[in-house]
């Protein structure tokens, strides 16, 4: 069968979503019977469900089946931003009470005009001397302090994956990441023209072995992980692990884009304490301090900063001079610090009331993180638990946002634990607890 007979079968079943033929949900016959039903070889039926993956129209659940998206409108995978919904699971960016008059006091002065004159103008994405060095011993950890003249400047931590992976990736090139991962790289990757290969993981993290056998397979030429407190499964890498992972990659001579913005919440140093020549190292304030005051922060290999300089400048992707300004008087100020430790303990009271809540469930977590895994009973689909629990005002993110490959997402949800008040955290997770021990035939979509 051709190209454009295997797309026009696709077509055929976005046309039968967009007449409600098909509606979301609606579990998809296994491969062989629709080649049986479609007169078609089991082969070409697999590049059609693969087209349909691809486009959004459909998910993947390992041991489920296929089902039509509940996101089967846009016609294409994209995330949502976030929504009026009363108890926010889905987005995880932690606010604190008193966090307004604390960045205010940092920022007393800043509205003088002299003050104000030089953050109104344009910056660089090297920043100034001042900018380097202040953020240099903002983001030193343990015996590991980067030097100010690796410090690199975005607008915030997506562009500085952005700006790292289009400095050890070229176009058409493939990236090694975690088999679930940070789901905005995914889309960074697809405007770069980058493939991403998906690598195993254990309880460590991601396994060294299956580092190499990814590149044996598909010849990377970077690796992109989160070491420390990963998204979405939590768990911090280990010592051991580290030191093997690090073995192998020195050996493959491969570069690691270690993404650290959770790093805040852990003790552990990075991976570029070990390895500053294999490393390059990515933060951004958007979780210690807001969303909306947030800067970019990339640690490079002194070999590789004049091309992460070109990558930030041929993307568009400097900072502010506002945002220096402000990140500036904040971290010389102590006032990250503070939001930081004041954010370690409010972590772990969420996480806290999260596991007894959830007790008898299978999760993974960690006791210092934002965020919990839970792993579904076997008679609920991920993307049906989210629907209903959407549908009593409780927003969660189903495992395919975070798979790699499309269709091989597990059975599971992710529950972001840092907007909701902490009265709101408890409500949802008891209605959440409800629906767990309910069924999926129990919440249909009329109700």
């Amino acid at each position: 069968m051709s190209k454009s007979e295997y797309l026009n079968l696709a077509d055929i079943i976005a046309e039968e979503v967009a007449d409600g033929t098909l509606r979301p949900g609606d579990r998809l016959p296994p491969q062989r019977s629709f080649a049986y039903e479609r007169k078609i070889a089991v082969s070409t039926a697999s590049r059609v469900y693969a087209e349909l993956l691809r486009r959004g129209l459909a998910v993947g659940e390992v041991g489920r089946g296929t089902f039509i998206s509940g996101d089967a409108r846009r016609g294409a995978a994209a995330l949502s931003e976030p929504r009026a919904i009363r108890i926010d699971l889905e987005f995880n960016y932690p606010m604190l009470p008193n966090q307004t008059a604390l960045i205010a006091k940092s920022l007393n002065g800043l509205e003088k005009p002299a003050a104000l004159d030089t953050a109104l103008r344009q910056a660089t994405s090297v920043g100034t001397p001042a900018s380097r060095s202040i953020a240099a011993a903002y983001l030193s950890q343990g015996t590991w302090s980067p030097a100010p003249e690796q410090l690199v400047f975005t607008g915030n931590g997506r562009q500085s994956i952005a700006a790292a992976l289009a400095t050890v990736v070229p176009t058409g090139g493939r990236c090694g990441v975690e088999a679930l991962t940070y789901p905005f790289i995914k889309g960074i990757a697809a405007r770069l023209g980058i493939a991403l290969v998906p690598m195993a993981m254990d309880e460590d993290g991601v396994r060294p072995d299956s580092v190499e056998k990814a590149h044996r397979e598909a010849h990377l030429s970077a690796i992109y992980i989160q070491p420390a407190i990963q998204n979405p499964l939590g768990m911090t890498m280990p010592a051991a692990r580290r030191a093997d992972l690090l073995r192998v990659v020195e050996r493959l001579r491969l570069p690691i884009i270690e993404d650290n913005v959770y790093g805040f919440l852990d003790d552990e140093p990075p991976l570029a304490a070990l390895a500053p020549d294999a490393c390059i190292f990515i933060d951004s304030l958007s979780k210690k301090v807001a969303p909306g005051l947030t800067l970019g922060f990339i640690v490079s290999p002194h070999r590789l900063r004049e091309s992460v300089i070109a990558s930030v400048r041929s993307g568009g992707w400097t900072a502010s001079g506002f945002a220096f300004a402000a990140a500036e008087r904040m971290m010389s100020g102590g006032t990250i610090a503070e939001l930081a430790g004041l954010k370690r303990l409010d972590a772990r009271a969420r996480q806290k009331l999260a596991v007894d809540r959830l007790s008898g469930f299978e999760i993974q977590t960690n006791g210092k993180c934002y965020h919990l895994w839970l792993t579904l009973p076997a008679h609920w689909r991920s993307q049906a638990f989210v629907a209903a629990a959407a549908r009593r005002d409780i927003a969660l993110t189903p495992s395919t946002t975070f798979a790699v490959t499309p269709g091989h997402a597990p059975n599971a949800v992710r529950l972001a634990l840092a907007a909701p008040t902490m009265d709101q955290l408890d409500s949802g997770l008891h209605t959440l607890v409800a629906l767990l021990h309910g069924r999926e035939d129990d919440f249909d979509s009329t109700e």
